[in-house]
């Protein structure tokens, strides 16, 4: 099915609200990154807000300090988490694993 064609407006509004999504979960990182959020509290976040929960779940790994590439794979790999899924479809035991390692 091919998507309709839309508007200036209407192009113009989904471009402000992807990029004021990319602002948040950015943000979100940062605060991860500056010791102000803990995983646990982006993982609370994440149940109840949409665009914290299409945060992947290797970048919020990455955004712990002393974290990089290759750990958040390690850890990704302990806790059986596919490369590309996001908060959002994380498991209960997933986010329990996640929520102690970090706590």
């Amino acid at each position: 099915m091919p998507i309709p064609p839309l508007s200036e407006e209407q192009l113009h509004a989904a471009r402000a609200a992807a990029a004021g999504a990319r602002r948040e979960r950015a943000a979100v990182k940062e605060k991860v990154r500056t010791r102000q959020f803990t995983v646990g509290d982006v993982l609370d976040l994440a149940a109840e807000n949409d665009i914290i929960a299409h945060i992947r779940v290797v970048d919020l790994l990455k955004s712990v300090p002393r974290i990089g590439p290759k750990r958040a794979e390690v850890l990704m790999e302990r806790f059986a988490i596919s490369p590309g899924r996001r908060l959002r479809g994380l498991g209960r035991h997933q986010i329990d694993a996640l929520k102690k390692e970090f706590s």
